[in-house]
């Protein structure tokens, strides 16, 4: 009894683990969706870079050493504490909280920060007083799915499988691009790594939204008054000849 009930433990936790989905499923129902390895590893690396890059122009030299011991000097850039308070300063996973589902877009585009299409609707209605249920409390409308809560879960457990990977990049190999480092080469050998070539491309009607419009320039304004006052002399000067020629008749 106890064995089988360690059995079904160590497959629950395999799936939870490796963010494993049932692809027919999740086509089926993509509200039963859940994220993949792939993009698990994708966030993390992502996130971890970002936060990297907030601190790669720190210049600071750290020393270390008490007392009459020989002190040693390091520079903030390059010492472990700064890859220490990357990972855990707060937690790197917890920014996967941040991020929203967007349902309206494919494959690992879905999870992005920032209000969803769908959500900036339902907003849109309510303000405008157009009563809106989704089955949940207001307050909870722009809390973390679960769906966003699953990936923080696994993030957490492949950051803490992936440690020492992390660590070899960050003191070796920081010539080479983090998620290929991590997750290309290494994480998901032998799985699905296309999500990783995934990147959001605007839509060409939100591209026109940000272009600002071009104002009409002054030039061409008095040009076209230019061109209103010469059709106006034109007439005058058409009657003034109108008006000599029956004189003269």
């Amino acid at each position: 009894m106890n064995a089988v009930l360690v059995t079904v433990i160590i497959s629950v936790l395999f799936i939870e683990v490796h963010g494993l989905e049932d692809t027919d499923v999740a086509e089926a129902d993509p509200s039963k969706r859940q994220p993949s390895r792939c993009e698990v590893c994708k966030y993390l690396a992502t996130e971890l870079m970002l936060r990297l890059d907030e601190t790669g122009k720190n210049k600071e030299v750290i020393e270390t050493g008490h007392g009459l011991e020989k002190k040693k000097r390091f520079k903030y850039n390059t010492a472990e504490l700064r890859l220490i308070e990357a990972l855990q300063e707060p937690h790197i996973c917890n920014k996967i909280l941040e991020y929203n589902v967007h349902a309206e877009r494919e494959g690992s585009l879905r999870y992005s920060k920032g209000m969803s299409e769908t959500m900036q609707t339902l907003h849109g209605l309510k303000n405008k007083g157009v009563k809106v249920e989704l089955g949940i409390p207001e307050e909870l409308w722009d809390t973390p799915s679960a769906e966003v809560t699953i990936m923080q879960r696994h993030c957490f457990t492949v950051a803490e499988e992936l440690e020492e990977t992390i660590e070899d990049w960050y003191f070796h190999h920081q010539d080479e691009p983090l998620m290929k480092y991590l997750c290309e080469d290494r994480f998901l050998v032998g799985y699905n790594a296309d999500c990783l070539k995934e990147t959001f491309v605007p839509k060409e009607n939100d591209e026109d939204e940000d272009k600002p419009k071009k104002k009409k320039s002054k030039k061409n304004k008095n040009d076209s008054r230019k061109g209103d006052h010469g059709d106006v002399d034109q007439q005058k000067a058409k009657k003034n000849k109108i008006t000599e020629n029956k004189t003269e008749l």
